[in-house]
């Protein structure tokens, strides 16, 4: 298919562009560049783990941070009768 000729296209345009400037830095600039290089990696990985969490996670530190009333299915006259 043309689209995905020019994204193969695009991709190996832009990989190309890459290599061709990285060519460019000294060694010690192309360590630094291959360090950020795992940096976006682990961080991609990072953010893909995160993306499942429950609803008590997402909360975190907000769980049981207030002062309140008793929980109404703790509250025995309020329960009286449900579900007959």
């Amino acid at each position: 298919m043309i689209i995905d000729e020019e994204v193969d296209s695009l991709i190996m345009n832009t990989e190309e562009k890459v290599i061709k400037k990285l060519k460019r830095f000294s060694l010690e600039t192309q360590q630094e560049v291959l360090q950020f290089m795992e940096f976006l990696e682990f961080r991609n990985q990072s953010l893909k783990k995160k993306t499942d969490i429950s609803a008590l996670e997402a909360a975190g530190t907000l769980v049981g941070c207030l002062e309140a009333a008793e929980d109404l299915s703790t509250n025995k006259d309020y329960l009286k009768g449900f579900g007959q």
